[in-house]
């Protein structure tokens, strides 16, 4: 046995062991990241690259066999993008997408969901998921934007911190355990125009103001990998940007962990950014910026080698980079386990009981209730049996369900899981029809035995048709069909009519479709495409009370129409069990408790639109429409009445390094529990340079019961009421301040109260 075999040694004995013994082609080879899809013996016998990704799982145990077979075995290490559950295999339980998971605004069933999948994904020889995603939403065109926790720093940090928690488990050496990934590291989505991977035109200020921030939280606190953006920022590819990644992440944060491209990044700066004149250059740029594993540039093999050989990059910079791959696969134990598939653990816990109620769990907190006219709860609010089925003392009633995505599986689940494209090759037609709950779904399953439920399609969204650019893009990737909007079917538009009006209520379930969102998916537009319009305003022409239900991959603007329905409720992509839960709601059988982590706004005009805008603007509204969004960061309904009141600061001056503390009367005059997420905004009155007006900076949820009030005790260090100075510097500023609290980020929904930092 070698010394770098030796489980007994510790890491830095065995790295220092087994670097020596590597040739150059083996340590570049560390380096590569390579499409599993491929030629197996070319990727790993020839090129022994140190990871692989979208592995078919028939291929799996052959690709690890392969790396043992290499002259010094060194293991692979294996990932995918299981961004809300385990993506491509069939029958994984998919959680909500990340925008809507983060309408719980709730860090521990994030961080449940996140265990739930490590569980699954360990099982199918899996170590690394490229999750979670920490890129603040800000122009909803961008097509990326369900993959985001929303537009706030703080929610943001907060949730990515739990899923890198449930990832990561009790640490790398438990089997169930899997390597988070922070991505993509930085101002991704501070897109121009909404263009994906477009130039970030943004200022380092402007990047520790609020798109650092969430990035540095999970870097201390353990996320092992992080992922580059594919953008540039002043003229420089995130590849090449040694201030960000070395400076930056590894300097000031202290980073040890490991840095990987995103798809290509080190081929892009040669083909598509035209920074670099050949592959060779590319390799030594990337190198000497920091970065680890190159993701999908198999040309970086030879190109890495021969900047050695010229002189242009300097052999230890490539130790380095291995060094940090190496400690990964002695800190997940591979050169002892491979932690290769586990049949009996797959047939164990992939889509178990508990991971199917938890998904439920997780959908039920997602949606989001906008508006009410007290039509919610339907029929006064219905009790569920032993069989979770509704129960009615009252007369049968009908329920239309209506839509394009009233029975779409798809868009049920949402971005990067079954059909979205991303891995045709292990289910082309999605994930099995039967572990996938519509909306339609959910009615047929929970509405009253005695009551009917139709359904009526009512039109369509879209028509696919080839892309005029060509099958594939410059890497090899294949195009998908192109979007068109579909035209409205008169015929199918008459059968929701005529099923609305015979109902007692319509349901018409609206959206986008996987063809409308993730990458290269931005849209120009943010309406409701193809024949939504015209079928909810004939729907609502009836009569018939209407719920309008959004599932959807970011926001839609709505038609006057919708604002003239009975209810909107907001869910996102809500997984695999999002039709149930939508339905539970519509009939009382839940509360609705979801509140907006991200702003809706009125016309796609307004965009970029978001709650914390820096102050300093002409006037406050364009001349031909509001600046007004059309619903408000933090905004969500309950079914009961729920006020605040009473807002006071226990101690009116607080140190720099002090703790502000207050309370606040939250009062159930209504009579339907409810939970409230109490939430907790500042406002530096004066400062030394412009700022945002206001901040999240907490939040509380409390459980308030028909009736009842309850005292909410709210703690703030003072170091939370922090700006960015213009030489870069996050400081507190003494001087005085607002505490804002109350149901959302609109000044009508906050209550006030002013103290002072000495």
């Amino acid at each position: 046995m070698l010394p770098y075999q030796d489980a007994s040694l510790s890491v830095d004995e065995r790295l220092d062991d087994l670097i020596p013994r590597m040739e150059l082609p083996e340590k570049v080879g560390q380096m590569l990241q390579l499409d599993a899809r491929g030629d197996l013996d070319d990727i790993v016998s020839a090129k022994r690259v140190g990871s692989i990704l979208h592995c078919p799982p028939e291929r799996m145990d052959r690709a690890i066999e392969l790396a043992s077979q290499t002259r010094l075995g060194i293991p692979l290490l294996t990932a995918d993008d299981c961004i809300h559950g385990h993506s491509f295999w069939p029958g994984a339980t998919i959680f909500p997408t990340q925008l809507a998971m983060a309408c719980s605004w709730d860090a521990d069933l994030v961080e449940r969901a996140a265990r739930a999948t490590a569980v699954e994904v360990s099982a199918t020889g899996i170590h690394w998921t490229f999750s979670p995603v920490l890129c603040i939403a800000r122009d909803l065109r961008w097509g990326r934007v369900d993959e985001t926790f929303g537009e706030d720093p703080v929610v943001l940090g907060e949730l990515a911190s739990a899923m890198v928690r449930g990832y990561q488990g009790d640490g790398l050496l438990d089997p169930t355990a899997i390597l988070a990934c922070a991505k993509h590291f930085a101002g991704y989505s501070e897109t121009q125009g909404g263009r994906d991977a477009s130039e970030a035109d943004i200022s380092r200020r402007k990047l520790r103001s609020w798109f650092l921030p969430p990035f540095e939280r999970v870097a201390r606190e353990g996320c092992r990998t992080f992922m580059l953006g594919y953008q540039s920022m002043d003229g420089v590819p995130i590849t090449a940007n040694s201030w960000l990644l070395d400076e930056v992440l590894k300097g000031e944060w202290g980073f040890t962990g490991t840095l990987i491209t995103d798809w290509d990044n080190v081929g892009r700066m040669v083909y598509e950014q035209k920074v670099c004149a050949d592959y060779v250059e590319a390799a030594a740029v990337a190198v000497r910026a920091g970065n680890d594993l190159v993701m999908t540039t198999p040309q970086f093999f030879e190109g890495a080698q021969e900047a050695v050989a010229r002189g242009l990059l300097d052999e230890s910079l490539i130790d380095a980079a291995v060094r940090r791959i190496l400690r990964l696969k002695f800190e997940l134990g591979l050169f002892e386990d491979a932690r290769g598939p586990d049949l009996e653990r797959q047939a164990a816990v992939i889509a178990s009981p508990e991971h199917r109620e938890l998904n439920l769990e997780v959908a039920r907190r997602s949606l989001v209730l906008l508006t009410n006219d007290g039509t919610l709860p339907f029929a006064g609010g219905l009790a569920a049996d032993a069989s979770g089925r509704a129960v009615s003392d009252g007369p049968a009633r009908s329920i239309a369900v209506i839509g394009p995505n009233a029975d779409d599986p798809h868009s049920t689940l949402g971005d990067w899981a079954g059909a979205s494209g991303q891995a045709p090759w292990m289910q082309p037609d999605g994930h099995p029809r039967e572990t996938v709950q519509t909306v339609l779904d959910g009615f047929r399953a929970v509405a009253p035995s005695e009551w009917t439920v139709t359904y009526a399609r009512g039109g369509d969204i879209q028509t696919l048709v080839e892309d005029p650019a060509g099958s594939h893009y410059p890497d090899g990737e294949p195009r998908p069909l192109m979007f068109s909007p579909a035209a409205v079917d008169d015929a199918l538009l008459a059968e929701a009519v005529s099923a609305a009006t015979s109902a007692d209520l319509a349901v018409v379930v609206l959206g986008d479709t996987i063809q409308l969102t993730g990458e290269y998916k931005s849209t120009a537009t943010l309406e409701l495409q193809g024949a939504q319009v015209a079928l909810l305003d004939a729907v609502v022409a009836t009569g018939t009370p209407t719920v309008v239900v959004l599932v959807q991959g970011k926001p839609s603007t709505l038609p006057p129409s919708a604002l003239e329905a009975a209810a909107i409720i907001e869910a996102f992509n809500p997984g695999m069990r999002g039709g149930q839960a939508v339905a539970e709601l519509v009939l009382g059988l839940v509360e609705p408790t979801g509140r907006l982590p991200i702003t809706i706004p009125r016309h796609v005009g307004q965009q970029p639109s978001y709650y914390n805008t820096v102050r300093g603007q002409h006037g406050n509204r364009y001349a031909d429409l509001t600046q007004d969004p059309l619903f408000a960061f933090g905004e969500g309904l309950s079914y009961s009445a729920v006020s605040y009141s009473d807002l006071r600061v226990l101690d009116a001056t607080v140190a720099p390094d002090g703790i502000l503390r207050a309370e606040i009367t939250v009062t159930n005059t209504g009579s339907r529990p409810s939970l409230e997420t109490v939430q907790v905004y500042i406002s530096d009155l004066v400062t030394s340079v412009t700022w945002a007006d206001k901040e999240l900076k907490a939040w509380r949820q409390v459980s308030v019961e028909p009736g009842a009030s309850v005292a909410v005790a709210l703690e703030l260090p003072a170091s939370a009421c922090t700006l960015v100075t213009a030489d870069g510097r996050r400081v507190v500023e003494p001087g005085d301040f607002e505490l804002l609290v109350g149901r959302s980020s609109r000044d009508r929904d906050l209550l006030r109260a002013p103290f002072t930092v000495v």
